[in-house]
């Protein structure tokens, strides 16, 4: 086990970190089948807000790992497509997916839903009157 946490590993912890941030995973997942469009983005991964795929885009392009490249148009397009660093995860998404494979247990629609967006079995607060 790797209990040093010394600069040696800065860099690690700064990838581990990028990929770490909700949704960047499967972003760049998407990506890898090639340039995709903000709105086929946000069909395809169909939970996101587009504020956060904004983020998370412009996180990405910040640190090289993707590109936006705008026709000009009519209409004005943008797409996003991996750089050869954002290509160069490849290796590292395919070897999450084959451990999410044999691993990840993925539990029935209704456990699902039971812990996200569900309404709490507990009371709601009571109001306090006001003296």
């Amino acid at each position: 086990m790797h209990d040093d946490l010394s600069p040696l590993c800065s860099r690690f912890l700064a990838a581990a970190d990028l990929l770490g941030r909700r949704w960047t995973g499967v972003i760049l997942r998407i990506l890898m089948d090639g340039p995709c469009r903000f709105g086929e983005l946000t069909e395809r991964i169909g939970t996101i807000s587009e504020r956060v795929l904004s983020e998370r885009l412009k996180d990405l392009e910040a640190e090289g790992i993707l590109e936006r490249h705008v026709d000009p148009g009519p209409p004005i397009r943008s797409e996003y497509r991996l750089t050869e660093k954002g290509q160069a995860f490849w290796k590292v998404i395919d070897e999450l997916g084959k451990w999410a494979e044999r691993w990840v247990d993925v539990k029935a629609p209704a456990q699902a839903r039971k812990g996200v967006g569900a309404k709490s079995t507990r009371a709601a607060p009571r109001k306090r009157k006001s003296a």
